[in-house]
């Protein structure tokens, strides 16, 4: 168990709205996010506005403490986990306000992007981020790693869509960029890092070697280190800062609201798959595929195609190969109507039917079909992670590189899998961006494993920069990639980087080590144990897509913090950390068990088909029986007492009428059980006396 740190926050530097939680079951439950990083914080806080962020910053502050945000926690490397002080944004900041029409949305950090666009539906208008974890990821998640997705690109993503944010610096500073005068604000409440940014950029712009190394990066995604590109694209303070914080996962500052500019849902939707005999096939047609215009161009290698085929609604076009060197392109053509649907599915159909094919091509409008084939591409995540070794943990990275140099990529990776070892991984991802997401599954409690990650890493690295991509497409560096981010960008730029940071954080209270380090092994500290659990919640991947359809998310613990709790009190047992096992089992029968409603919607979200409520009915049925077996032992021993009680239960029901007493029982049935809690009938006889002693003088 974590000491705690020697200088605790002020109370009354927090205020008395923000909430701290100090046990242990709250820190360790928030201390789990999908990464394969852990950290437990020392508390959490949260805050319920702008003003009491800026009242945390001052707090952590003048302590001498650092903090990092947290949200949905489904981000992936390692940036909302901290040993510090978390600060919950997402327990608050959900307000989201749809503005002329839904040609804007204003929205708090704290609400989901599917929650964003439910409310922009009838508009027919949605965000342009379209993350896969769209029904558990915020908007605070979204801005803070540039979040896009299978049809955004670099187009239509947070750094191109936001028109204006409220921003809370680490200095106490709130600004909202909205305001006609905001570049008058900035100056006169932070002087220095308005004219830093100004220095920033005319230094940046006088090199054209970087300018333009800057410019080929960002015109792929990226979102490895800061998004220098901002001080290409705006040359005014307020625009600058407002796009570095898009991407910046929470080191410069708090996004506490963000206007988006929406898009026009295209409603009409047609699906196909195309599968071809090579991957080289594939990355071959994928440049006129592209110019086609096709809203989406999801590529899945041979890996991927033989995991599909063992899912149990594969599709035909998949079933019926013999899948050896394939890979298959998920293509989506998008309109705003059923003839425009038409039109575009006719010009791609003729494309698609000249291309060597291994199953003949078509396009789709049924509903069912169409969810099947995306069930195949989605499916493959849970078909791997949940197939899982029990004690290992499942990465799922990204990279990407330019459209050309993808199949070399790709060839590459296939190859390092063998190489190092990681049987069963498969590619997939967004082609046409460049953009491919691998999965792994490696054991992070064993050296060799540890070795293993750190050689193949290195090896990845060369891999991507060789080919002119970037580490991180959309992911966000985190702490995984941030020892790298000089291998990409070189001294110069880096150290750029390192100025914006100190400008905006000088005394580095935000997230240290995400995005920007100086220790080359930085990504190999702080590693998440899995030690085994229940068989039932084992393969749980702590994404969080459980976690907003849970009824008691806002009242003790989710099913994911059910889960992870589970896993530290292993973990506390195998360490002989009694102190710590007591601590988190005295808080886990109400909050974990007594407040789960077992109505398996968690399962319903869930990628690996986890339902949590299996679990909780099993550990109530233990309990129960537990309690149970006690008490009968107990009445074994004091048989003689028991038999008067029962007596004198007996003579006083007959006293009372049957129809109150026989209430009682069905009340004691309905929460103990019927065979534990006998019926009262009325003609049972009054309880009856002691019978003499054999022996006895009568």
């Amino acid at each position: 168990m974590p000491t705690t740190l020697a200088e605790p926050l002020d109370p009354a530097l927090l205020g008395p709205t923000t909430e701290v939680h100090s046990r242990s079951i709250d820190r360790f439950a928030r201390a789990h996010d999908a990464s394969h990083y852990l950290l437990i914080p020392d508390a959490v806080l949260s805050p319920v506005d702008a003003e009491g962020v800026a009242r945390a910053f001052g707090a952590v502050r003048s302590a001498g403490r650092t903090l990092t945000f947290r949200s949905g926690g489904t981000s992936l490397s390692g940036q909302s986990v901290s040993g510090d002080i978390l600060v919950d944004t997402r327990s608050h900041f959900r307000d989201i306000a749809v503005e002329e029409d839904g040609s804007f949305v204003r929205v708090g950090p704290g609400a989901t992007v599917r929650q964003v666009n439910t409310r922009l539906a009838r508009h027919r208008r949605k965000l342009g981020p379209d993350p896969a974890s769209e029904i558990a990821c915020t908007i605070g998640g979204v801005v803070a790693n540039n979040s896009s997705g299978m049809a955004c690109g670099i187009t239509e993503n947070s750094y191109q869509t936001i028109d204006s944010m409220t921003i809370v610096l680490p200095s106490g500073t709130i600004l909202d960029t909205g305001r006609s005068d905001a570049n008058d604000v900035l100056r006169a409440a932070e002087p220095a890092i308005a004219d830093g940014l100004l220095a920033l950029r005319t230094r940046l712009l006088d090199s054209a070697d970087h300018v333009a190394f800057l410019r080929q990066q960002f015109s792929m995604k990226n979102t490895m280190g800061y998004g220098l590109n901002a001080l290409l694209d705006f040359d005014d303070p307020v625009r600058i800062l407002e796009h570095l914080m898009i991407g910046s996962e929470g080191t410069l500052g708090f996004v506490a609201e963000a206007r988006f500019r929406t898009i026009e849902v295209r409603p009409a939707i047609a699906t196909g798959l195309l599968v071809f005999e090579t991957l080289s096939a594939a990355m071959t047609a994928l440049p006129d595929l592209t110019r086609l215009g096709l809203a989406t161009i999801e590529l899945m290698d041979a890996a991927s195609l033989r995991v599909a085929q063992g899912l149990s609604d594969v599709p035909a076009a998949i079933a019926e190969i013999e899948v050896q060197g394939h890979a298959a392109l998920l293509v989506e053509v998008h309109a705003s109507d059923a003839d425009a649907l038409a039109a575009s599915s006719a010009a791609a159909q003729v494309h698609f039917d000249a291309l060597p094919l291994a199953v003949a091509p078509r396009l789709t409008t049924d509903a069912a079909e169409r969810a099947g084939l995306w069930h195949v591409r989605k499916g493959l995540y849970t078909a791997v992670a949940g197939a899982r070794p029990s004690g290992t943990t499942a990465l799922l990275e990204d990279i990407v590189v330019p459209v050309p140099r993808l199949l070399a990529t790709c060839e590459r990776l296939i190859e390092l899998f063998a190489e190092h070892g990681y049987e069963g991984s498969v590619i997939f991802g967004h082609a046409k961006d460049g953009n491919v997401h691998f999965l792994l599954n490696e054991r992070f409690d064993d050296a060799d494993g540890v070795a293993r990650y750190r050689r193949f890493t290195d090896d990845l690295v060369e891999l991507v920069l060789s080919q002119q991509g970037s580490l991180k497409a959309e992911h966000g560096t985190g702490r995984i990639m941030a020892p790298f981010v000089r291998r990409q960008y070189g001294d110069d730029l880096t150290d750029m980087m390192w100025e914006i940071k100190r400008l905006l954080d000088p005394e580095g209270i935000l997230n240290p080590g995400v995005v920007l380090s100086d220790d080359p092994d930085s990504y190999l500290h702080d590693l998440k144990r899995v030690p085994t659990v229940e068989k039932e919640v084992d393969r749980c991947v702590e994404c969080g897509y459980c976690e907003p359809t849970c009824p008691s998310k806002n009242i003790t613990l989710t099913p994911r913090q059910r889960i992870v709790i589970r896993r530290d009190m292993a973990w506390a047992e195998e360490q002989g950390d009694t102190d710590l096992l007591r601590d988190l089992q005295k808080d886990y029968d109400y909050d974990g068990v007594q407040t789960c409603a077992v109505d398996g919607m968690c399962g319903v979200a869930c990628p690996v088909d986890i339902n949590t409520g299996d679990l909780v009915r099993r550990l109530r049925a233990e309990q129960s029986n537990a309690v149970e077996g006690a008490l009968w032992g107990t009445a074994a021993k004091h048989w003689g007492t028991v038999t008067r009680a029962g007596g004198v239960a007996l003579t006083v029901a007959d006293a009372l009428p049957a129809p109150l007493v026989r209430g009682v029982t069905h009340l004691g049935r309905a929460v103990l059980g019927a065979d534990t809690v006998p019926l009262y009938d009325g003609g049972l006889p009054r309880g009856g006396t002691r019978p003499p002693r054999a022996g006895r003088a009568r």
